[in-house]
């Protein structure tokens, strides 16, 4: 996929092609900010049973594998977090390890559902996890039907189907791991900690804005059980905001606020 990239020196680019990459982007962020680490990873609100599989089909367009392993491996996190036991501590592994290698050791691709007890009772949730290859595969011939009925139809746009399978998903796709895994390395390495863990979790305001709120780390380490992660009124957390949203229209519910310790 990250190969693939280099095929825009062949197929080029147009505006909708890199509009669909934008889009993409944006929405399965969310999708793995606000799903999985905020409802799979932490279940810092509720949402019915429909609502938690239309999360975990989202997620899974991510190319991050399914939320069962996803959440499994981020609980691991923060119960060790830049200790023995995180799977991804730039302090312990390195940065490339910890950036791109651990998760295809033989160790770190299974799911060990004994840290999803909760969500592993869902057989739906372990179908997606066991075959985390369809939802990406059916996503990249979906972007290459469009390409391909852009390219018949409206000529004028300047697409095709290559075009479209390069921009949105390989590009998309590639860029949005690597800013998710930034946060495992660059917000435990650079930035600012305000609250005192027993981690290296540092705030960032440019990894907020590239992740829709993830980037306030220290905040995140300092209570992870609050949907919220930007702790004042300037720290932007767009994931945040859509999950206000979402509980108003009654998408979600259940939404942890702030702890009195932490306002205070």
């Amino acid at each position: 996929m990250q190969a693939g990239c280099l095929l825009v020196f062949v197929v080029g680019w147009s505006s909708i092609a890199v509009a669909v990459a934008i889009a993409l982007y944006l929405i399965r962020m969310f999708a793995v900010t606000g799903f999985y680490h905020r409802y799979f990873g932490h279940r810092s609100y509720t949402m019915s049973r429909s609502m938690q599989f239309a999360g975990a089909l989202l997620g899974a367009t991510a190319v991050q594998r399914g939320a069962l392993w996803w959440a499994a491996h981020h609980r691991k996190h923060h119960r060790s977090s830049d200790d023995e036991g995180d799977p991804h501590s730039p302090h312990l592994h390195g940065f490339w390890y910890s950036q791109v290698g651990w998760f295809v050791t033989r160790g770190a691709w299974r799911t060990d559902m004994s840290q999803v007890k909760d969500f592993a009772k869902y057989p739906e949730l372990v179908w997606l996890d066991r075959h985390d290859r369809v939802v990406p595969t059916v996503l990249l011939l979906l972007l290459a039907v469009l390409g391909g009925l852009l390219e018949r139809f409206y000529p004028e746009l300047g697409t095709s189907a290559s075009q479209m399978v390069v921009w949105g998903f390989c590009i998309s796709t590639t860029v949005l791991f690597h800013v998710t895994a930034s946060i495992n390395t660059i917000a435990h390495l650079f930035g600012r900690r305000v609250w005192p863990t027993r981690d290296q979790s540092r705030n960032s305001f440019l990894l907020a804005l590239l992740t829709l709120g993830e980037g306030w780390h220290n905040n995140h380490h300092w209570h992870p059980g609050s949907v919220q992660q930007g702790f004042r009124w300037w720290q932007i957390d767009i994931t945040y905001y859509v999950l206000r949203a979402m509980a108003v229209v009654g998408l979600v519910s259940g939404i942890k606020p702030l702890p009195d310790r932490v306002r205070r």
